[in-house]
């Protein structure tokens, strides 16, 4: 059984940084892409950051330069670091694996931690 478990959410103020986490398991995890989304009240989730299996990366444009997503294939961790915080980046932030798995598709989501900027 597939889990995906965030943490590392909390109040920071704007400026401020903050990291949060994601623990898989029950899945391959070296083998497969991984992402970060957010969900702010009254708005569409949106892709925040993704890393692939062999590592390469990609951002939201509000996001570039302030955010580095990295992952641990030993300790099956996907990270993101949130730097220069603004209050716009106050959302719930989710993990996600998603493709294929012998022809089937698959698209896992955690549970969601909450980050606020906030002064």
């Amino acid at each position: 059984q597939v889990q995906l478990v965030e943490s590392g959410g909390g109040l920071v103020q704007p400026g401020g940084s903050l990291r949060v986490s994601c623990v898989a398991s029950g899945m391959s995890f070296s083998l497969v892409d991984m992402g970060w989304y957010r969900q702010a009240p009254g708005k569409q989730r949106e892709l925040v950051a993704g890393i692939t299996s062999g590592g390469s990366t990609q951002y939201a444009d509000s996001v570039k330069g302030r955010f580095t997503i990295s992952r641990d294939n030993v300790k099956n961790v996907v990270y993101l670091q949130m730097n220069n915080l603004k209050p716009e980046d106050t959302a719930v932030y989710y993990c996600n694996s998603r493709g294929t798995n012998w022809g089937r598709p698959y698209d896992y989501w955690g549970q969601g931690t909450q980050v606020t900027v906030s002064s």
